[in-house]
């Protein structure tokens, strides 16, 4: 019976990683994948690749913190660890039908925490550690979002301009015996430079995808002691290649709803601000959504592209709100003048038809100053939507919610 549940616990654990890479994939390298930089196939290798690492060095903190730290081991039976993994990925197949950007990691820790309520196991000390990183950190990346949105973002968009390459920056050499990667000789080296960074914080992102969410799919079988860590780790990340080869191709085609809209200098932005946190976080053996982080950037960097258009002392009175359509409608303002596009968002890139990115750079010197309104800009409520905000801020807190207390449920009366 107990061998039983363990290979249930492992096919779980399996369909857990699986759903991750699907569609972790597709935010690390939508990008660049979208600006032709490289295949869906170089991106399923690196992400796989970096998020190896991830969870194999940092991601080995959160194990640790998941199986044995928010409760005592002796609760992760074997069936009470198959339950706590259904749990998680309910919340990946919940997440994925509403489109929600909804945490992996939260819902995991609620599944545990209802676990340690039931069974009297719960570490409150540590738990409330968690909690105040869940509170501190999407606080901290609207902060960076809103600061670089309102005073950096426009400067940054004139001295960098992303555009679509003709042919993938590396490919395969197949001319000898044995395939090889190789590097287009025929990119000039300043859009080398950018397209090697592109992909750098792609890795980056695969990596802290790595450190985070492996533990989501082998914690609780690491807790029971049924197999050792190291093993499970090379079980999740090859579950998680195998969904990066597979279901991520149809989300890098679509370069995921999450990013399709922002230009891709606002995509690196956030990117590069969610995937720090998580790895600091980590790096502290401390769980938390990458989601929850990005998106929380993304809502600052909105807010403060939309509140250019005014000073400090008109933002302390602001005047009455309006509702707006969508927090991710972060692209740049539309213009009636043909002769400047504006900077292509990652879908449009996929799409084709882009111009050459150096047709899309504006001198630094025409960035409008704070507080005036520019030429032709959306209004703020296109950029920054406090409803949406407010929607998606109540389903992070009702997700782990709902999963302590069904997993209390379950486990006080049912298991």
């Amino acid at each position: 019976m107990v061998e039983a549940l363990i290979v249930v616990g492992l096919a779980v654990a399996v369909f857990v990683g699986f759903n991750i890479g699907g569609s972790s994939t597709g935010v690390a390298f939508g990008p660049s994948v979208g600006s032709q930089i490289v295949r869906k196939t170089t991106a399923a290798a690196l992400f796989t690749a970096f998020a190896f690492v991830g969870a194999w060095t940092v991601g080995r903190n959160v194990i640790t913190t998941m199986s044995s730290e928010i409760v005592d081991k002796a609760a992760f039976t074997p069936t009470a660890s198959v339950g706590v993994l259904l749990f998680t990925g309910l919340a990946l197949l919940i997440s994925n039908l509403y489109g929600v950007p909804a945490s992996t990691s939260m819902t995991a820790v609620g599944a545990i925490v209802g676990l340690g309520l039931a069974t009297g196991t719960l570490k409150a000390a540590e738990m409330f550690t968690i909690l105040s990183a869940w509170i501190v950190a999407p606080l901290i990346a609207l902060a960076i979002g809103a600061v670089v949105g309102r005073y950096l973002y426009p400067y940054l968009d004139a001295l960098f301009a992303f555009g679509r390459l003709s042919d993938p920056i590396v490919g395969i050499d197949r001319s000898g015996t044995i395939p090889r990667p190789r590097i287009s000789a025929d990119v000039p080296p300043r859009d080398l430079l950018g397209s090697l960074l592109v992909v750098a914080i792609g890795c980056y992102m695969g990596f802290s995808a790595g450190t985070s969410n492996a533990a989501n799919a082998v914690a609780p079988l690491v807790g029971n002691g049924a197999l050792n860590e190291g093993p499970l780790i090379l079980l999740a990340v090859g579950a998680i290649g195998l969904g990066g080869f597979t279901i991520a191709r149809r989300t890098l085609a679509t370069i995921g709803n999450d990013i399709t809209d922002l230009p891709i200098l606002a995509a690196l932005v956030v990117s590069t601000v969610g995937a720090t946190i998580i790895t600091v976080l980590s790096w502290q053996g401390i769980p938390a959504s990458l989601a929850v982080s990005t998106t929380s950037c993304i809502i600052g960097l909105g807010w403060g592209r939309s509140s250019r258009v005014q000073t400090l002392t008109e933002l302390a009175s602001p005047a009455e709100p309006g509702p707006g359509p969508s927090i991710g409608a972060l692209a740049d303002p539309p213009t009636d003048d043909p002769e400047t596009p504006a900077s292509p968002t990652v879908g449009e890139l996929a799409d084709d038809g882009i111009p050459d990115p150096h047709e899309l750079r504006v001198p630094a010197a025409d960035v409008t100053p704070i507080g005036e309104p520019p030429a032709a800009a959306r209004s703020a409520e296109s950029l920054f939507d406090p409803a949406a905000t407010a929607r998606i801020v109540t389903l992070w807190i009702l997700s782990p919610v709902l999963a302590v207390v069904s997993s209390y449920l379950l486990f006080a009366l049912v298991l």
